[in-house]
């Protein structure tokens, strides 16, 4: 049976507004960066709740919402995530990723220590849903695609509410499922830091692509 439905509608701006809240949206997004020093500083409460609302209001296949946004405060917990995702990232330094992967990382200064793993007030760990909860048969469509958007939606929260991020994606992932104590069905998707920069942080001198790199208009 078709859903019912609700009257939609969105604001009736102006061109000029239209364009000033566009251009607003990109400078404020334009100053975000990814961060790998972090500040013990605590969140406030309720921040991270509604930005992983937030989240949650991302398009999804069949209307699926297969998406799920595990929040690790606990230090305990941290460590074990610390600990494991360095010894797999000391193999991928070591022996999985190619020489060129490690040329393109060395200007970034990355290698397979994580403090910020540990420091940083927050993780919010993705778990992508293969199927419901309720089953296999409960099945979920265009999960990576979904959960992507999701991810998309979260980052741009967490900016907007004053929080640097670290969108940081070991491979392999399938310790966090391990650590977290996640039923099967569920797979980590990406792994982010939350929190603030430490004082004196510092971050790459990057410049993202023009509008004339990134689109083709026909």
């Amino acid at each position: 049976m078709p859903l019912p439905t609700v009257p939609y509608s969105v604001p009736d701006l102006s061109a000029g507004e239209s364009l000033a809240r566009a251009q607003a949206f990109y400078e404020r997004l334009n100053h975000r960066r990814t961060v790998r020093e972090f500040s013990a500083r605590p969140i406030p409460e309720g921040v991270l709740e509604q930005c992983i609302l937030a989240a949650g209001t991302a398009p999804s296949g069949a209307h699926k919402q297969p998406w799920r946004f595990v929040v690790v405060r606990d230090p305990i917990v941290k460590r074990a995530i610390r600990e494991a995702a360095e010894k797999e990232e000391h193999d991928n330094y070591e022996w999985r990723m190619s020489e060129a992967w490690k040329r393109d990382l060395e200007p970034l200064g990355t290698d397979e220590h994580k403090p910020f793993l540990e420091v940083a007030p927050a993780l919010i760990v993705v778990m992508a849903l293969k199927h419901g909860d309720e089953g296999p048969e409960a099945l979920h469509y265009y999960v990576q695609e979904s959960v992507g958007i999701a991810c998309g939606l979260l980052i741009a929260a967490l900016h907007t509410a004053g929080l640097a991020t670290l969108t940081h994606t070991p491979s392999p992932m399938g310790f966090l499922q391990k650590v977290l104590e996640r039923p099967a069905h569920e797979r980590p998707f990406v792994l982010l830091p939350v929190g603030y920069p430490a004082k004196g942080c510092q971050v790459p001198d990057l410049h993202r692509k023009s509008l004339g790199e990134l689109s083709v208009w026909l």
